[in-house]
């Protein structure tokens, strides 16, 4: 029974993925480590939370490699949380997650919700502000295509030490941002940023190099808003925020933006994307259009 909480197939549905995965799984595996190992003596209360969970595993395509998904690194990591919070839309995701982790012996610790995460956040808000004056939370915001709307990292953003990972899809807004610009009505773009001012941004960078260090530089100043320390690296210098690429075709595919409300956290991040997977120093990608 102890393949429920290995890279091994356990006959359970698992996510199908590219190689890709690996990377963004392996920045947080790194980012969990250091967080957890650094602060589970200073902070009693200790929360992940995976609005967009999974079922717990993936498989990448044309190959036998199986990884752990993100609320299974979170659950087997040395030091583990004191709590775990973990959605998605889908039943038959959270019904496989639930299985899996009934095999660990957190499993108490856990709390599986079915349903819109921009829905269900305020449930799990509103239970951990019970303990705001003495937690310390991280949420791993990974959604499959557009689905993340700001009001959810507003209400995530309303406790007083939250870390978040967000999961910003280069590709997704190159493929479906013309459209939305054009759109009189309400986009998922429009609801990504909580407003429309990425429209002004998309009218004067639509067809230069850049256009996604502004969007991103926007988001980030929309951050800083809810108390988020503000972190600008320059045009060029995007080392805190990695990209993710399609390696066979060398397609960008999502960046991982990272906020904090303490310097430490920053910290802590850069420490994590210094490297790669492979444990090579990363050279800084430059924003493609």
């Amino acid at each position: 029974m102890q393949n429920y909480l290995q890279p091994e197939d356990d006959g359970l549905l698992m996510l199908s993925s590219g190689n890709w995965a690996a990377i963004k799984l392996d920045y947080l595996a790194r980012y969990i480590d250091i967080f957890e190992t650094a602060m589970r003596n200073k902070w009693a209360i200790r929360n992940y939370i995976d609005l967009l969970a999974g079922p717990g595993k993936n498989r990448v395509r044309n190959s036998k490699t199986i990884l752990l998904g993100s609320p299974l690194l979170a659950l087997t990591t040395p030091h583990p949380f004191t709590g775990f919070y973990f959605a998605d839309k889908s039943p038959k995701y959270m019904e496989t997650l639930k299985q899996r982790c009934t095999h660990s012996p957190l499993y108490n610790r856990v709390d599986i919700r079915i349903g819109d995460s921009n829905e269900l956040v305020n449930e799990i808000v509103a239970h951990l502000k019970r303990d705001d004056k003495h937690s310390l939370n991280l949420a791993f915001l990974d959604p499959y295509g557009l689905e993340l709307q700001w009001t959810t990292v507003a209400k995530l953003a309303s406790l007083r030490r939250m870390d978040l990972i967000i999961h910003y899809s280069q590709m997704g807004f190159n493929r479906y941002m013309r459209t939305a610009y054009k759109s009189d009505s309400q986009t998922a773009v429009d609801l990504f940023f909580g407003n429309e001012n990425w429209r002004d941004v998309f009218a004067k960078w639509q067809n230069k190099p850049g256009l996604h260090r502004e969007l991103i530089n926007l988001y980030k100043t929309q951050l800083k808003d809810l108390g988020y320390t503000e972190v600008f690296r320059g045009d060029e210098d995007v080392g805190d925020e990695p990209l993710i690429r399609n390696q066979l075709r060398n397609v960008p595919l999502y960046r991982l933006l990272f906020a904090s409300k303490h310097n430490l956290g920053h910290k802590f991040w850069r420490e994590v994307v210094r490297r790669d997977i492979y444990g090579q120093g990363r050279l800084f990608d430059l924003y493609t259009k």
